[in-house]
């Protein structure tokens, strides 16, 4: 009998009925699919924030002011825009206006520092700055630094409903949910930049090779990359991902945008999805379990992608007794695995399917999920590859012989998802993506003879902390800045909470003194708070090769030796 091979495609035998091995693309962009939804559901509600809530005919409005807007700026096709938001309805606006005049967008996470601000600001060449008020200060004395032109900059209470509209611009400062921004030259209030814009952009030519933004992969100079996604990309992403789901309808389902919209998996299934099925979204800026319940509660939605912090942190909120979740059908995880009392439990409280599956920022980002169905979907696996990805598991030792089924080397894949490259780094792309379209992944991986896929490891060091990634070179960086650090050595721990949390390896230099809380003041301003470490531990010494090289993974090794003794 013929062994199956990873050409086979062994994985399409699982697909749920109505699942095409290849999808019919339109040849749509995002804001496109944006227009369409207007012209078909005008009157429904395309985002809700707080209870206040914006139709698809005026979130298509106000793209279409604000694309004017960016294009008096001087913003022309190819020219990148920075938005450094939460999941606000500004954050979506400025997103579909910086695509439809052609410029690139470059989304920022909030919770970084300057430091890491500024390298993704000036790698990506960003001219324009979209921001908030709580932000704004900082970024106008970071704004020298880079080559940014224009900051605007919008407030929570922006949108809200009455009677918090009235009540906001008393309670806001108090709470430092809003903030004063000293006058500047040529920063902007987005409301005022609205009004004063016309809704009459100019029309401009976008065709799927087009890069349509930079999404970073990581914090600081060195290892932060940006990845060129392009209208292609996001266009056919979300068509594959929309193709996964068929039983949920255009236009009727409501979607718990919770996942940060600045992360590529936010972005795609719980932003552009959201638009392109127009379907009512339920912005979260800050997703914690109560604002999660309450949303939830309150708004009733129907589809929820969130990564597995978030379902704990709900399970474990005392709030959740007197919280019905049965509104919500779908469920979609990703980032980390979820355990399986968490499935179960979550289940048991909703009646909805969770579906595990998989991605990478440089694959838009999803390759795998599950099927939709609890009796097809595998626990602990990643799911099947999506219609038209195909993956290959290759040998660890020459990146290019296919492993028998059932072993563990490195997965690759291929399919319309996968990015264009690197911005401006070639050498790191031609290190992950072969001339045959194949993506080097860096995960160790195993496919069974179904076709589902199991991560075993990462090849990469990799931490992913409540849903983020963390790269250990970040942190390392961060500490060998000071001077009474000789070595370091930053790693991954087990979290109840988070999934992983940052553990660093100190050696101090023979002649200084520092303590674990002087160490611990001085990386936090330098880091985003959930790079923070949980541990710093000091050594006399650092395991390494016979060269010299830190052994990270012999550091981890000892820590889940540790553990073993602990437990």
């Amino acid at each position: 009998m013929k062994e199956i091979g990873y050409q086979d495609k062994p994985w399409l035998a699982h697909y749920e009925k109505n699942i095409p091995e290849k999808v019919e693309y339109e040849q749509v962009c995002l804001p496109g699919f944006l227009e369409r939804s207007a012209d078909r559901f005008p009157d429904n509600v395309a985002l809700l924030f707080q209870g206040y809530k914006i139709t698809y005919h005026q979130l298509g409005q106000m793209v279409n002011r604000f694309a004017a807007c960016l294009n008096d700026f001087g913003v022309r096709k190819g020219d990148s825009v920075a938005i450094l938001l939460p999941n606000l309805i500004p954050c979506v606006v400025a997103y579909y206006a910086t695509m439809k005049i052609g410029g690139v967008t470059v989304m920022n996470n909030p919770l970084y520092s300057d430091r890491e601000l500024s390298h993704q600001f000036n790698d990506s060449g960003s001219k324009v700055l979209i921001t908030l008020d709580l932000l704004g200060n900082r970024m106008v004395s970071l704004r020298p630094k880079t080559k940014i032109r224009q900051i605007i900059y919008t407030s929570i209470g922006d949108y809200l409903p009455f009677p918090k509209s009235l009540l906001f611009p008393f309670v806001g400062k108090k709470k430092k949910m809003a903030a004063d921004v000293t006058p500047a030259e040529d920063v902007y209030k987005w409301k005022d930049v609205l009004a004063s814009s016309t809704s009459d952009p100019p029309d401009v030519e976008l065709s799927f090779d087009d890069v349509a933004m930079y999404q970073y992969t990581g914090g600081t100079t060195g290892v932060s990359k940006g990845v060129m996604l392009t209208h292609g990309n996001l266009s056919r992403q979300v068509q594959q991902t929309a193709s996964w789901f068929p039983t949920f309808d255009s236009g009727k389902e409501v979607m718990l945008g919770a996942l940060p919209f600045f992360h590529v998996f936010g972005l795609t299934t719980a932003m552009n999805l959201s638009i392109y099925k127009g379907w009512k979204n339920i912005l979260i800026p800050k997703p914690q379990p109560e604002s999660l319940l309450e949303a939830v509660r309150k708004f009733k939605p129907t589809f929820a992608p969130l990564v597995p912090t978030m379902y704990i942190g709900m399970l474990n909120h005392p709030d959740i007794d007197k919280s019905d979740l049965t509104s919500i059908k779908g469920c979609f995880s990703g980032s980390s695995p979820l355990p399986i009392e968490v499935i179960k439990e979550f289940e048991e409280k909703t009646g909805a399917v969770i579906v595990e599956g998989f991605g990478l920022t440089e694959t838009t980002p999803v390759t795998h999920i599950n099927p939709f169905n609890p009796e097809k979907r595998k626990i602990g696996s990643i799911g099947l590859p999506i219609s038209d990805t195909e993956c290959r598991i290759v040998a660890l030792e020459d990146g290019k012989t296919d492993v028998p089924v059932g072993e563990s080397g490195e997965l690759l894949i291929r399919g319309p998802q996968v990015m264009k490259g690197y911005w401006e780094m070639p050498e790191e792309t031609a290190n992950v993506l072969t001339d045959e379209g194949w993506l080097h992944t860096g995960d160790i991986a195993k496919m069974d003879e179904d076709g589902y896929f199991y991560i075993v490891d990462r090849k990469k060091d990799l931490i992913i902390s409540s849903g983020y990634n963390v790269y250990p070179r970040d942190i390392d960086e961060v500490f060998y800045e000071h001077p009474a650090v000789l070595e370091v050595c930053t790693i991954g721990i087990p979290h109840p909470l988070r999934g992983e949390a940052v553990k660093v390896f100190i050696v101090v230099k023979p002649d200084q003194i520092i303590s674990e809380m002087e160490l611990m003041e001085y990386c936090r301003p330098k880091l985003a708070k959930y790079k923070w470490p949980a541990e710093i531990e000091f050594r006399d010494e650092l395991p390494k090769t016979n060269v010299g090289k830190i052994l990270r993974k012999d550091l981890r090794a000892e820590e889940s030796e540790k553990l073993k003794l602990e437990g």
